[in-house]
């Protein structure tokens, strides 16, 4: 999927500048089998995808509340062609034993996760290996983890079933996007966090760059240096691609990307704070990304919360995202219109879809409404239902929505920053909930 570029209003300054710039992240020119791609999603960055475009997922092994699912590296999959019909028990409130819902349209888990399956004369190749299935069909994984698509991708290049984000709280075993390493130097990481693919350090702190310097040439010095401290280069680095070095002084040698020298803040270092964006609060000093989060739509704001900021919507009401994987073995999504809706009303209504639309209303779209990317759209829902409307349905829903979910406001938030429905559901909202829609994962939010 190609990248979209343009104005980023609801992003913090740093992401907001970067978008302009970054078309897409750089990646390492890994060993497929045929009929492999690599595609580039605005939000994940470059990901593995099969002819059709589909991406490719894995499912690793997850300790649960009381219990444990996924799959085991190097061991064949754990998603079968069995529907199952009864909660697990991994995880609270729910007993292991009841039945799940929708049991008439329950897909199994290999319904839901295609696995992605390898011809009989298919042979291993790099990172990527080959493990039989139980009906005698072999599947494709990588990096020792059996591979899957997802129901939930429409169209090439989508990535709705899953993310590189590490949500906080105890959610469900989660699938995740694979793809090709960045290419970056051994001494930086890429985090993928709510405002983009942010750059740190290997061992986690957050990189800056400074507006005032020149192309590839420092102006931190004097007393700037005790607050900031420059990302140093080994003797042996050479530059590629993005990444250049600039001499700070005779063999002292400096990170340069995109043509602006890299910093850590002293600060953060020497405290240990990973992932920051505080330092982004300084003026002048930006963290560093290889690929911005795509632009929310023109009419969505940004505010400060008790907690830190928040998207909301024209109005300044907070924005939330519903979250939720089934207690079921195979952990299936419930939080998309494709899937089950009976655990949201559950939650937001105690069953009753009237009850949820009062309590956590969908943010209406204008019939005209367009975003200038793939992760922003607009849906039509059903109310009654949860599900997509078919078209032109009378009583349907026109909605915003943020990787094909519709988003929500909360009623019980009076003024511009309230957050009072975040945490609203299973496990403070981690499992089977609503999450206000956190601009600053340094503040412990989640977008999803």
């Amino acid at each position: 999927m190609v990248v979209a570029v343009g104005s980023v209003m609801a992003l913090p300054d740093d992401a907001r500048a970067q978008q302009q710039t970054a078309v897409h992240e750089e990646y390492e020119d890994v060993q497929m089998p045929p009929g492999f791609q690599v595609m580039v999603n605005e939000l994940e960055g470059p990901v593995f995808a099969d002819a059709k475009g589909r991406t490719l997922y894995e499912w690793p092994h997850m300790g649960l509340r009381n219990g444990e699912t996924g799959d085991i590296k190097g061991s064949k999959s754990q998603c079968s062609d069995v529907v199952s019909r009864e909660t697990a028990g991994f995880q609270t409130p729910w007993p292991p034993g009841l039945l799940l819902p929708d049991l008439d349209t329950r897909p199994s888990c290999a319904k839901a996760w295609p696995p992605v399956l390898a011809p009989e004369n298919a042979t291993p190749i790099g990172s990527w290996t080959i493990v039989p299935r139980t009906d005698g069909t072999k599947q494709w994984a990588f990096d020792g983890y059996p591979l899957y698509t997802s129901m939930l991708d429409k169209q090439p290049g989508d990535v709705n079933g899953g993310t590189k984000h590490a949500l906080v709280g105890e959610g469900p075993a989660v699938r995740i996007p694979v793809g090709p390493p960045p290419v970056i130097p051994s001494q930086f990481a890429v985090v993928q966090t709510s405002t983009g693919r942010m750059l740190t350090t290997a061992d986690g702190f957050a990189v800056y760059s400074l507006d005032g310097d020149r192309l590839d040439k420092s102006t931190c010095e004097g007393s700037c240096l005790a607050s900031w401290e420059p990302v140093l280069a080994p003797q042996s680095a050479q530059p590629r691609g993005e990444w250049a070095i600039t001499e700070r002084s005779p063999g002292i040698r400096q990170w340069v990307f995109r043509s602006k020298p890299l910093y850590m803040r002293a600060y953060e270092k020497h405290y240990r704070v990973i992932h920051s964006l505080q330092g982004s609060d300084v003026p002048g000093w930006h963290n560093v990304y290889t690929l911005p989060a795509p632009s929310p739509p023109g009419e969505f704001t940004v505010q400060d919360a008790l907690a830190g900021q928040v998207l909301a919507d024209s109005r300044g009401r907070t924005i939330y995202i519903y979250r939720c994987g089934d207690d079921s073995i195979d952990q299936l999504a419930c939080d998309h219109p494709d899937t089950t809706q009976a655990l949201r009303f559950v939650v937001c209504g105690h069953g009753d879809p009237e009850r949820c639309l009062e309590t956590f209303p969908p943010v209406l779209a204008a019939p005209d409404a367009k975003s200038d990317n793939y992760i922003w759209t607009t849906i039509d829902i059903d109310p009654k239902t949860g599900h997509r409307a078919a078209p032109d349905q009378p009583g349907a829903l026109h909605v915003w929505a943020y990787r094909d979910r519709p988003i929500y406001t909360y009623v019980g938030d009076e003024k511009p920053g309230d957050i009072k429905g975040n945490g609203w559901g299973e496990e403070t909202g981690a499992r089977n909930g609503f999450k206000a829609f956190w601009l600053r994962d340094d503040f412990g939010g989640n977008a999803g």
